[in-house]
């Protein structure tokens, strides 16, 4: 997987430049009443191999008697690789982080926050060494006054790249890894973070005399490079990476974040892959990317982001799934299987008919959740977002409806997640097929009239990429690249103008989906948008004639 994103260019200061005249006065940060809060922060779960536990905490990993060994040793190799490399495993340090000294200490800028650590742990069983430890910087402390926005690539750009390589005759996928891609990018202008000293393991103690450097329990490290968690590594990497990859005739195209292209060989790549047509053009990218990086190849292009990618040559089709996601999911929140398979994951609104069809839904009365379970599904809509839109969109209306109710969580807000939860259970291997097509982008469009709280309707949007249509030929579907499923924020008068406002919020998003088509080197033909109300058809087409007042 390769970390190819760009970045806006903007000045920065050196170490030793004066900070009074460009540090605005608003931007001074008080000091913290909670200048190191817990050091432990859960990614996914590591589970016990004799318990059975689910663990997500570094220092519970590194206290125990099984697992202790292996992941103090995963902690020393982090912290080699960030510092002057590690003994015991061999990593080679990129000079990321510098141990301070007492007296070193004393020369830190008065206008610098020193910020503190996080330890991040995963198991992630399709890496070399599956037990990862990251040290990240706590980067809301960061006092950085330009934009640090990074470009980088969304899903929607992904599956459009990947629909273009069934497409393209003879294109084939591959992804490239850089290692440790933020830390090679030096910062002008040094931040600094402290770590307690009885988190390290000894030998990482001994090798760079720690004991010694510590003050009060702590050790103080200077970043010298980018370090993951600083709010300028994305910016300051990928102007680095352009900066790089300018000479050999890569470019980021004007409009669509994250998408490269050559000035004259048929490639593309975006955030973390790469498309090509012929291999000559995909060693030309990795030649000049092994020139300034250390780069781990994957020919089959099968794992993208967690994502498993099953590409079929022979018959220009490609099947995208999560196999593992959704039973560690399950086990991470303790969410035993349902005794009756659940295949709807979402409780609709009961079906009225007449007078009573016009009624809002009432509102929900049910008590308010206490403040962990409120916790606990907040934490549980995160984790399953990605994997939705990614995999399974057949449960974005329910996480939709879900994540409106989630600021005032009550007992029936957490019957709806169990309710999903129970939905992914019995389905746990989403998928989601594309087949070659002519690259053409198709919507439909729909709207569900007064089903949401307060007299809310609700929108969606299916688009895919499909062929020329033909004449008396019902519509050829393929796997979707985008979904939309949002709530329209005020009450519309009627079921058509539900629809009409639908057709407008997906027309709008089709723009945008039609522009990475286009400069992806599709050219679009006017978009068929279908849609199941003949009113907001007609008003969108001007085929209706208006009612004299």
């Amino acid at each position: 997987m390769l970390h190819l994103t760009s970045c806006r260019q903007y000045p920065y200061r050196t170490n030793n430049s004066d900070t009074s005249s460009w540090l605005p006065t608003k931007l001074v940060r008080p000091p913290s009443s909670n200048p190191l809060p817990d050091l432990q922060h859960f990614a996914a779960p590591v589970v016990h191999p004799v318990s059975g536990d689910t663990i997500t905490s570094y220092k519970t990993l590194a206290r125990d008697e099984v697992l202790g060994p292996t992941w103090r040793r995963g902690f020393g190799k982090e912290f080699g690789n960030l510092c002057q490399g590690d003994d015991l495993t061999g990593e080679v340090g990129t000079n990321a982080l510098h141990g301070m000294s007492h007296d070193e200490l004393a020369n830190i800028p008065k206008d610098r926050v020193v910020t503190y650590a996080r330890i991040v742990v995963d198991y992630r069983p399709q890496k070399d060494d599956p037990n990862r430890v990251r040290i990240t910087a706590r980067g809301n402390l960061i006092i950085t006054p330009e934009d640090v926005t990074t470009r980088t690539a969304n899903l929607v750009t992904t599956k459009i790249l990947w629909n273009s390589v069934l497409n393209t005759p003879n294109a084939k996928f591959a992804c490239f890894n850089i290692k440790s891609f933020f830390l090679t990018a030096p910062l002008d202008c040094y931040e600094y973070m402290k770590m307690p000293l009885d988190i390290f393991p000894e030998h990482t103690i001994q090798r760079y005399n720690l004991r010694e450097k510590a003050k009060d329990g702590f050790v103080f490290l200077e970043c010298q490079r980018c370090i993951y968690g600083l709010p300028q590594s994305g910016a300051l990497a990928n102007q680095l990476l352009r900066q790089r990859l300018a000479p050999a005739g890569y470019f980021e195209v004007p409009h669509t974040p994250g998408l490269w292209k050559h000035i004259s060989r048929p490639i593309q790549f975006s955030l973390i892959v790469d498309d090509f047509v012929g291999e000559e053009h995909a060693q030309h990218l990795l030649k000049h990317l092994k020139h300034s990086y250390s780069v781990s190849e994957d020919w089959t292009g099968s794992l993208y982001a967690g994502i498993h990618l099953d590409w079929n040559y022979d018959d220009r089709t490609l099947r995208i799934s999560m196999p593992k996601y959704i039973p560690k999911l399950l086990q991470q929140y303790a969410h035993d299987p349902p005794t009756t398979q659940q295949h709807s994951p979402h409780h609709p609104p009961p079906r009225t008919h007449g007078k009573d069809a016009q009624r809002p839904v009432p509102p929900d009365d049910s008590k308010p959740l206490p403040q962990d379970r409120h916790q606990q599904i907040q934490a549980i809509i995160g984790s399953i977002l990605f994997y939705t839109r990614a995999v399974n969109n057949t449960v974005l209306v329910a996480l939709s409806s879900i994540a409106m109710s989630q600021a005032q969580a009550t007992e029936l807000t957490e019957q709806h997640v169990n309710q999903l939860l129970d939905n992914l259970a019995t389905n746990p291997q989403a998928s989601v097929m594309y087949c070659a097509s002519d690259m053409i982008l198709n919507i439909h469009s729909d709207a569900s009239y007064l089903n949401e709280p307060n007299g809310r309707s609700r929108v969606a949007g299916f688009y895919f990429l499909g062929s020329k249509s033909l004449p008396n030929q019902p519509i050829a579907l393929n796997g979707t690249i985008h979904v939309t499923c949002s709530v329209i924020k005020f009450t519309v008068a009627s079921a058509a103008i539900a629809e009409l406002g639908a057709l407008f919020l997906n027309c709008r998003e089709g723009k945008n989906i039609r522009l990475i088509l286009e400069e992806l080197g599709h050219p679009q033909p006017a978009t068929p948008v279908h849609c199941d109300n003949a009113t907001a058809a007609g008003i969108a087409n001007n085929s209706i004639k208006k009612q004299r007042s």
